[in-house]
């Protein structure tokens, strides 16, 4: 069984932690005015839904989404029941990674369950402020979901400090002018985008919530989603400056790439050109040395006396012009 948690609440206390899904549901049952039950399971399979659809009235379609995972973030509802999709975010700064992860809501008029598919803090936080404060537990169900949404913002603040700290880094070292700036840069702007993704579309979400025929009526609980949802613009304008920001970098980065380009292009011409300069004043005394060594009987000067210096004379004289000529040109 993948029950994680377990709790059932009246008047903003906890009164009983059943160990099964069974037991909650009797307990809820037994006085079922002011009471409400908040379970918690972590990569749930189709028989655990069974055994809660015997007991809570969870739509078909919600539970196929849940089931399923990799949904984006939405709400939905269904009369009086509401499905919502979340994804939560930290960040492994060693590894200069956003971990985003998935988390599902289903909250009735006597429960709220939450199904989680990656190890997180934001239920176990959640907990702990609602049994704090018990005039906020008070509110039931609603209160979950609000406490929920409300911590997996707040913990996305944490998420953009980080990447801020290792933008701020990789521009240095693209200032700096180090090798291998490009790989982190596209990295971290992918993982940018999935975040942003993640946390965009919740200003709409928190508006549709506060607007479910079970918060509607409840203003307390409408000024706190608003609130949130405050944070929630805030998140998206700062994860905007940090999009544009490593759009900068990546700019940045593809005009320091193609001016080291270059610079690896302009010293690759001049080697080329001392190289054929070299290569070009070799070529005389070779092609002189090649023509008086051929072995004809009737070739001229072949038995002058001065031949020998002549040639050799000769040989140097074209060098030196060659020389004086690639110099001048500087390509020497």
């Amino acid at each position: 069984m993948s029950l994680q948690h377990c709790a059932v609440y009246q008047q903003g206390h906890r009164i009983g932690s059943p160990g099964t899904i069974g037991e909650c549901a009797a307990m809820l049952h037994q006085e079922p005015d002011g009471r409400f039950t908040w379970i918690g399971l972590e990569s749930p399979t189709r028989e655990d839904f069974d055994q809660l659809q015997q007991h809570f009235e969870l739509h078909d379609l919600a539970v196929e989404d849940s089931l399923q995972a990799h949904q984006r973030p939405k709400v939905e509802r269904y009369g009086q029941d509401m499905f919502t999709v979340l994804r939560p975010a930290v960040y492994d700064d060693a590894q200069e990674q956003i971990r985003i992860g998935e988390l599902h809501i289903f909250l009735g008029p006597d429960y709220a369950v939450t199904v989680r598919y990656e190890p997180s803090e934001v239920l176990r936080r959640a907990a702990r402020r609602l049994e704090g404060d018990p005039e906020l537990l008070a509110c039931g169900p609603s209160a979950v979901h609000y406490a929920v949404v409300d911590q997996m913002v707040d913990d996305y603040f944490p998420v953009l400090q980080g990447v801020s700290a290792d933008l701020d880094q990789i521009e240095d070292d693209l200032l700096a002018g180090e090798d291998r700036v490009s790989p982190r840069i596209y990295s971290l702007a992918r993982q940018v985008t999935a975040f942003h993704r993640a946390s965009e579309p919740l200003e709409g979400m928190l508006g549709q919530a506060a607007r479910a025929d079970r918060l509607r009526d409840d203003e307390s609980m409408r000024h706190l989603l608003r609130d949130v949802s405050d944070h929630a613009v805030s998140v998206t304008r700062r994860l905007e400056s940090l999009r544009s920001a490593l759009n900068d970098a990546m700019q940045l980065d593809a005009t320091l790439t193609a001016g080291r380009q270059n610079d690896a292009a302009m010293q690759l011409n001049e080697q080329t050109k001392r190289i054929s300069s070299w290569a070009a004043i070799l070529v005389v005394p070779t092609l002189i040395a090649g023509i008086y060594g051929m072995n004809f009987d009737d070739m001229p000067e072949l038995h002058w006396a001065l031949g020998y210096p002549y040639s050799l004379g000769l040989m140097a004289l074209c060098s030196l012009v060659l020389y004086i000529v690639f110099k001048r040109k500087d390509w020497l």
